[in-house]
């Protein structure tokens, strides 16, 4: 049986939460893409559930915002919510084979999301600092990953756990097939 891809956010989500993200911090559209260096109509589309944003753009609007990355992906949540392997909002890199599925976002005053990642290699997906305070906690379940900050990243495999500031620039590195890790990203 083959699968398919990952499912991809539906952008009535991301649509919802970045237009209430926004005028919570009382900002205008330009003002907005100016922060997160995308196009005013970039922004407009997307608040309109319109357009296919990349993890990048998320991230870069969430920065701007002052917010976790899963306050602008998260759906509406159930009192018992399962996710099976391979489903659920996935996010997809444009600068490597990184794939995020968000699991379960902090509830109010825990400010923590857990994201289930796959990795291939051949590429190395990086990225720009988080909200201040951010850390991040990776726990390797398949594969072999290097990680972490640049000057201080690590080689880690299966059952292998690592902690580091995600508020400074950090990266990825699949180093074998198949590498997926769970990634917990604390906000203070």
């Amino acid at each position: 049986m083959t699968e398919g891809p990952p499912p991809r956010l539906p952008l009535d989500w991301i649509a919802a939460a970045l237009r209430r993200e926004r005028v919570r911090v009382g900002l205008s559209l330009s003002e907005l893409a100016k922060r997160a260096g995308i196009a005013k109509s970039t922004l407009s589309q997307l608040e309109a559930a319109s357009g296919n944003p990349s993890m990048e753009t998320i991230w870069a609007l969430a920065v701007a915002l002052g917010v976790p990355f899963s306050a602008l992906v998260e759906p509406p949540v159930p009192s018992v919510r399962v996710i099976r392997a391979g489903q659920g909002p996935a996010v997809h890199s444009e600068q490597s084979s990184y794939v995020a599925t968000l699991l379960s976002a902090g509830p109010p005053g825990t400010r923590r999301d857990i994201y289930a990642v796959g990795l291939e290699p051949g590429t190395v997906r990086t990225s720009e600092p988080h909200i201040p305070g951010t850390v991040e906690h990776i726990v390797v379940s398949a594969g072999r990953v290097k990680a972490g900050p640049g000057g201080e990243s690590a080689e880690l495999g299966p059952g292998d756990y690592m902690t580091y500031r995600g508020d400074v620039p950090h990266a990825y590195e699949a180093l074998e097939a198949g590498t997926k890790f769970v990634l917990i990203m604390q906000h203070v």
